[in-house]
């Protein structure tokens, strides 16, 4: 039985106390007012693109009552955007380590459909994973109910004033309205949730069973359960995060995202377990496992770029400007994060892993594994920022911050909930295939 060593334990508190007082200082550093707002971007250095010079240029030449409506009108939309900060930064990490629990709860049941011989070592770890999905999951929700009830501006088309004026939206209105998008989000995370609950209940169960009737039927509700997560997924997608920007859409979108929080959670499994097998944990996985995990990080790194690229390339090549805005804005105003997150998810993983020798080296996939996941928050990022606070982002306390705290209860939760069971299954009928899985 894995003991939670005090270390660990500390170490994830006082990652979440430094993350709290981020947050926090993130809320209480948003400004009020116009004038502060005016105050704070004026302390930066303008680092974002020459988009208020163009417009004080353009200003110049208009009537002085039409520029003064328009700098009024500036600046309560620029006033919008940095109170929408501290908010959308705490979303995105949110998402992001919720996102993790729910790629590795979508291999889990992969590995159980396909009645997998060389993962069983690992299910006890993936089931430790998991676990934060009823927490993630719930503080995914009451942002989204936070984001109902006005108490922040991530998603506009909550905003009656703006789909008043918006025929677009009015037209969606059908779907993108606030009690069918909490309806919906009940049930997915509901679906989520209860599968993970019961397979682990079952998994527990046939380790004290004297036949194979718990396994059998973990194996039928995990099939049954893909299917759910597959449109669940997508639908998700859709609604937690394209409807940021609701006039922009993709049809590449669920996938895109399914193929991020795959390979972040896959990434997460590895590390994990090599941290355990480095304790003495898990003595019967060996280099292979690791191997076999290392590729998947590869392969789907490989596939997340594959949709990026054919999402990225159809809209910019057919250059229809409702489509293309979407990723106009990400160049001009996060030239950065956009074009480095393409390097951090493709690049890197495609070079350090290509060899098969380094997919056996501990270290180099713990290395890899820290690239891929910056890069993949850097992908959330891109996704939610440009829509919530436009060209007013940066990487500072409120990010931090957020990045943290979540960072330590995710910890915290993952190791916590290794505690409660043996990290090794006792009578699934392919463990002693996992115990000699060697090439």
């Amino acid at each position: 039985m894995y003991t939670f060593s005090n270390r660990l334990k500390i170490g994830s508190i006082i990652l979440m106390a430094i993350g709290l007082l981020g947050i926090i200082g993130g809320f209480v550093m948003a400004p009020g007012t116009v004038e502060e707002a005016k105050a704070i971007v004026a302390s930066h250095d303008d680092g974002h693109g020459g988009g208020h010079d163009a417009a004080a240029s353009h200003d110049s030449g208009m009537e002085h009552g039409a520029a003064a409506e328009h700098d009024a009108s500036h600046d309560e939309h620029l006033l919008s955007q940095l109170k929408n900060r501290p908010w959308a930064a705490l979303y995105v990490a949110a998402f992001f380590f919720m996102m993790i629990a729910l790629g590795v709860l979508a291999f889990y049941a992969i590995q159980r459909a396909a009645q997998a011989g060389w993962s069983p070592l690992l299910f006890r770890v993936m089931e430790g994973i998991t676990a934060y999905l009823v927490p993630g999951g719930i503080i995914v929700f009451v942002i989204l109910v936070l984001s109902v009830l006005h108490m922040n501006h991530l998603f506009i088309w909550m905003d009656p004033e703006v789909v008043a004026h918006d025929e677009l939206l009015q037209g969606k209105s059908g779907y993108l309205n606030p009690t069918f998008f909490l309806i919906r989000a009940v049930i997915f995370l509901g679906g989520w949730i209860a599968y993970r609950e019961y397979s682990r209940r079952l998994s527990l169960k046939q380790d004290e069973s004297n036949d194979n009737s718990s396994f059998k039927l973990n194996f039928r509700i995990s099939a049954a359960f893909l299917v759910f997560y597959l449109i669940s997924e997508s639908i998700m997608s859709w609604d937690w995060i394209m409807s940021v920007e609701p006039h922009w859409f993709s049809t590449l979108f669920g996938w895109y995202i399914f193929a991020s929080m795959f390979v972040s959670g896959i990434t997460v499994i590895a590390m994990v377990t090599i941290y355990l097998k480095s304790k003495g944990l898990l003595p019967d996985v060996n280099d292979s496992h690791i191997h076999d995990l290392a590729k998947f990080m590869f392969g789907i790194s490989i596939f997340w770029t594959y949709l990026w690229f054919s999402q990225f390339m159809l809209i910019w090549y057919s250059n229809i400007p409702e489509e293309v805005t979407y990723y106009v804005t990400r160049i001009e105003d996060y030239n950065l994060p956009f074009f480095g997150m393409v390097a951090m998810n493709f690049l890197f993983p495609v070079l350090l892993l290509m060899n098969s020798d380094y997919k056996r080296i501990n270290w180099f996939v713990v290395l890899t594994g820290i690239v891929i996941l910056a890069g993949h928050y850097m992908d959330i990022f891109n996704a939610i920022m440009p829509s919530t606070v436009g060209n007013q982002w940066f990487i500072g306390i409120p990010e931090i911050g957020a990045i943290l705290f979540f960072a330590g209860f995710f910890i915290f939760w993952v190791f916590r909930a290794l505690t409660t069971a043996p990290l090794q299954p006792k009578r699934n009928p392919f463990i002693e295939e996992s115990r000699h899985f060697h090439y």
